[in-house]
């Protein structure tokens, strides 16, 4: 499991303030339209229990795991939750290590070329560049120049109508936070029919952007 499995997946959605009561309505809503890999970040309360209940009711039919990790104390108990990746805005080493020593997917945050391969040579699976919004797709593939080997994966600025760009500007896969899923709207069911409409047409966008 790694680069893989993210690049298979294509899309992460990244959900912020769910709740032990709105993740399976909105997990299953981008189920429905193919999105199948979720991040659930760490400032959300309960997170753990969140991620415990949504990786419990789907299994591997979904790909669910931590965001906002700091440190690798929160990694651990992430992972015990059944978070299958971690995901970082920054880099830490003892949180790549501790992600890797049970088998799961590192993706740390860095911006530079510099950071980009210090996060790589200390283990990481894929790096994540972010805010991936403040520099957009050309900066992929600058960097891919110099740096061909690195798997990057954009998040921060990322919506239904640039993803396409960062894939065919080389990303292996794409985070997509409020504008594919937003926590905060109540979950009518046309919103619901709305975030599976959402996932799907940007599902049908990667996968033309790939060729």
């Amino acid at each position: 499991m790694g680069i893989e499995e993210l690049k298979n997946r294509a899309v992460v959605a990244v959900i912020r303030g769910a709740t032990l009561e709105s993740i399976i309505p909105m997990a299953n809503a981008l189920k429905e339209g193919g999105v199948t890999a979720l991040e659930i970040t760490m400032e959300t309360q309960k997170a753990f229990a969140i991620i415990e209940k949504a990786a419990d009711v789907f299994g591997d039919d979904l790909l669910v795991g931590a965001g906002t990790v700091l440190d690798p104390e929160t990694a651990r108990a992430a992972i015990m939750a059944g978070s299958k990746f971690v995901f970082s805005p920054t880099i830490n080493v003892e949180t790549i290590r501790m992600t890797k020593r049970y088998g799961v997917i590192s993706v740390p945050g860095a911006f530079t070329p510099t950071e980009i391969l210090n996060a790589y040579e200390h283990g990481a699976d894929v790096i994540k560049v972010f805010p991936a919004g403040a520099v957009g797709p050309g900066y992929f593939k600058n960097i891919a120049g110099p740096l061909p080997h690195i798997p990057l994966m954009p998040t921060g600025g990322i919506n239904l109508q640039n993803a396409k760009d960062y894939i065919r500007a080389g990303a292996v896969a794409v985070g997509v936070g409020t504008s594919l899923v937003d926590p905060a709207k109540a979950l009518t069911e046309d919103y619901l029919f709305e975030v599976t409409h959402n996932a799907r047409k940007l599902m049908e966008e990667v996968q033309i952007a790939r060729g």
